[in-house]
């Protein structure tokens, strides 16, 4: 499932932010004009979420990675709901299997 920020919030005015949640890991991948950054992340790596959330305005997520925090912004916040949601069962679904 693939998720991309709004054009209208910071900083992704001409390279939007985006989000792919896979079924073992997720993708965040920050365009650039001459270079773009892409983060992998497996679910069972993420330590901790947390999300905010603006009366108004764009949401923002901030996933804690072995000591490391990843931050987007830009999506709204039913996106930022939904991608908690499934990063939430996956989180929970591969602590089963260990």
């Amino acid at each position: 499932m693939k998720f991309t920020a709004s054009r209208l919030s910071e900083g992704n005015k001409v390279f939007p932010t985006e989000i792919t949640l896979e079924e073992n890991s997720i993708e965040i991948k920050t365009p650039g004009l001459f270079s773009g950054d892409s983060k992998y992340i497996n679910y069972e790596d993420i330590t901790s979420i947390e999300v905010e959330s603006p009366m108004i305005g764009f949401a923002t997520l901030r996933l804690f990675v072995a000591g490391n925090r990843i931050e987007v912004h830009g999506f709204s916040k039913g996106d930022i709901k939904e991608i908690r949601k499934i990063i939430d069962e996956n989180r929970t679904k591969r602590r089963r299997i260990i």
